[in-house]
C-alpha cells in the first residue's frame, strides 16, 4: 500500500526556516521521483521542487532558498526551507511521480499518482 506522510509544517516568522519531511512507505524511494507542491488559499497547486536519482528542480520563486534532499535508507524526502517569506504560506504536499514523467513537466500535478495529506506552513510575524 503506497503512502506518503508529510510533516514538519508550522508557524514561523519571516526570514525563518523549516524542514519538511515526506516519509514514504509501500515502495522504494530510489525507484521514483518525488515532487513537493504547495497550495495557498484561493490559488492553484504549484510545483515547488522535484528530486530523483540524478536531478533536482526548483521553482524560480524558491530557488536559492529551498533545498530538496532524500535519505533512501529512511525512505524519506526532505525540503529545507530557509529565508521564508509570507508568500510561502501554503499547505505543502509531497507526491510520487509517474514512472513515465517527462522531467520538463515535473511541475504538473497530473503527473503524480500518489499524494501525501499535506502540512501547513504559515509565515507571519
Amino acid at each position: 500500500d503506497v503512502q506518503l506522510q508529510a510533516s514538519g509544517g508550522g508557524l514561523v516568522q519571516p526570514g525563518g526556516s523549516l524542514r519538511l519531511s515526506c516519509a514514504a512507505s509501500g515502495f522504494a524511494l530510489d525507484d521514483y521521483g518525488i515532487g513537493w507542491f504547495r497550495q495557498a488559499p484561493g490559488k492553484e497547486r504549484e510545483g515547488v521542487s522535484y528530486i530523483n536519482d540524478w536531478r533536482k528542480f526548483y521553482a524560480d520563486s524558491v530557488k536559492g532558498r529551498f533545498t530538496v534532499s532524500r535519505d533512501n535508507a529512511k525512505n524519506t524526502v526532505y525540503l529545507q526551507m530557509n529565508t521564508l517569506k509570507p508568500e510561502d504560506t501554503a499547505v505543502y504536499y509531497c507526491a510520487r511521480a509517474s514512472p513515465r514523467l517527462i522531467l520538463s513537466s515535473w511541475r504538473a500535478p497530473e503527473n503524480y499518482g500518489y499524494w501525501g495529506q499535506g502540512t501547513l506552513v504559515t509565515v507571519s510575524s
